[in-house]
């Protein structure tokens, strides 16, 4: 059987360990949905034990980094399926997922939560959970790890969770579904757009379905988890279209967007920075591109401008709407360290000389040095970013800049969670061809690293969680231990290699 069918056959198997963990109903990976029976999201309601959902779970993140790894080096051998059915497939493996109850955090309560708020007249980013529960609200009673902390999210995202909220009433259960709804329609959407913008080029078309409709990695963390992450990429991967001339054909006669896509462009990348702001990261990367190409091509003023006033307009729409209390929140959430972060190392040694939030202030320091250090690495070593390109380059190179500040975001920050990792893995195919052999190790080093946060996540629980006593050596081994050093290791290896690749 050769390598690429194996793959296959191994995401399946991924895909259907996620699925039977979630079908099975409330466990240590899978909290509990209140609402009245047989509303959706169903489950067999079966509890099953701690061992079983954590083996499998942990089979599932296992098959699917050994699918992934096998299909990708097949493709790279010339090995090929029609992307249309890995699009088709991770569509109905998504949609399937969405039928069945969110595990692998509580994440989707909170936001169940928030969009009560807004719903019920409260404010979202000065209310917390536990506040509205002491109301005896039945939706935020059912919060668990978040239950003290306000939204951090956009007054987009809340949005679309107060329409879930209308959608669920007081049905924690039907909430989610809605919530769930929402966020599959983004997975799906990103999914099109990105086998729009790889038409014409069937390996890369291919190679982009794998990456996101068929990446059995974020079916399980991303989907499975009913994260709000999904809509914040849908927004991100459009503006890159908005700005990707022609798709992957290209248009010979253009160098870059006009500025009413640019704009539009603009618009997008806000929309996105409304679910999180970390979305704005991707119309950096389309300035910084323009800014790369000015030099050479005046014309690009326009749509410079044209870009940043798109944004400019809808963020400061996003900020008025949700106000000083939720610019308070996102500056709260930055100063946090993930358990599974090499920066917690860090700050923990920093503690031992130095006392108070000058610990967390330093690592937060040396977190965006990092972050501007990557980036620059990145855009010099990736190749085809440099390149001024024009016509149909001129897209790839602007996406190229757009994942170069993503990735060096993700491996940069100190606070770090698996599906954190899918706009990185949304903007991988669309780098510039030119640079495949270097890209193709830049995406071994983004599969390990959202590999070892999965593991490292199992689950991604503290409240209402009690685990085995055969299971409690997970947390110290995996996640305080072998995750933070998975993570560094791809992190030095990643400066070593763009290092090299651009002195070549």
């Amino acid at each position: 059987m050769d390598a690429g069918r194996t793959g296959l056959i191994a995401i399946g198997a991924s895909i259907a360990c996620t699925f039977a963990v979630a079908v099975a109903g409330p466990s240590v990976m899978e909290p509990v949905l209140p609402g009245r029976p047989g509303q959706p999201p169903w489950s067999l309601g079966w509890h099953p034990s701690a061992y079983l959902v954590v083996a499998l779970t942990a089979a599932g993140l296992a098959a699917g980094t050994l699918g992934l790894v096998l299909v990708l080096r097949a493709l790279r051998a010339g090995w090929a399926v029609p992307a249309w059915a890995i699009v088709a497939a991770g569509l109905l493996a998504a949609t399937a997922l969405t039928l069945v109850p969110p595990f692998g955090s509580s994440d989707h309560l909170s936001y169940a939560a928030y969009g009560r708020m807004l719903v019920t007249g409260h404010n979202p980013y000065t209310t917390t959970p536990a506040q509205l529960a002491a109301l005896g609200d039945p939706v935020a009673r059912a919060v668990q790890d978040w239950s003290a902390s306000p939204s951090v999210y956009g007054p987009l995202a809340t949005a679309i969770q107060a329409l879930a909220s209308l959608f669920g009433g007081t049905s924690v259960r039907l909430t989610v579904f809605g919530l769930g709804l929402a966020n599959l329609a983004a997975f799906g959407v990103t999914a099109l757009l990105l086998h729009r913008m790889t038409r014409g080029q069937p390996a890369r078309q291919l190679r982009a379905a794998l990456l996101w409709a068929g990446n059995p990695l974020l079916l399980q963390v991303l989907v499975a988890g009913a994260h709000v992450d999904t809509q914040a990429v849908v927004f991100g991967v459009a503006a890159v279209r908005m700005c990707w001339p022609g798709g992957a054909g290209g248009s010979s006669g253009t160098v870059g967007p006009s500025w009413p896509r640019a704009a539009a462009a603009g618009i997008l990348v806000g929309l996105g920075f409304g679910v999180k702001v970390t979305a704005a990261l991707v119309g950096l990367g389309l300035a910084i591109a323009l800014v790369l190409r000015l030099g050479r091509q005046q014309r690009l003023v326009a749509p410079l401008a044209a870009l940043g006033a798109g944004f400019a307009v809808t963020a400061a729409a996003a900020i008025a709407i949700g106000g000083s209390a939720m610019l308070r929140q996102s500056e709260q959430a930055s100063n946090m360290v993930s358990i599974g972060s090499p920066w917690r190392v860090i700050r923990t040694i920093i503690h031992l000389v130095i006392s108070g939030t000058a610990a967390t202030d330093i690592v937060k320091a040396g977190a965006i040095a990092l972050t501007v250090v990557l980036a620059v690495l990145l855009i010099r070593g990736i190749p085809g970013i440099l390149d001024d390109p024009a016509g149909a380059a001129a897209g790839p190179a602007a996406a190229g800049v757009a994942f170069a500040l993503v990735l060096a975001w993700l491996f940069a920050w100190p606070y770090v969670l698996p599906w954190y990792d899918a706009l990185g893995w949304a903007l991988l195919p669309l780098v510039p061809m030119v640079s495949a052999p270097v890209v193709d190790r830049i995406g071994w080093l983004l599969l390990a690293r959202t590999a070892a946060l999965g593991f490292g996540y199992l689950p991604a629980r503290a409240s209402d969680v009690t685990m085995p006593a055969g299971l409690t050596w997970l947390q110290p081994v995996i996640r305080h231990g072998v995750t933070p050093v998975i993570l560094a290791g791809t992190t030095v290896t990643l400066v070593i290699l763009m290092v090299r690749s651009g002195r070549r």
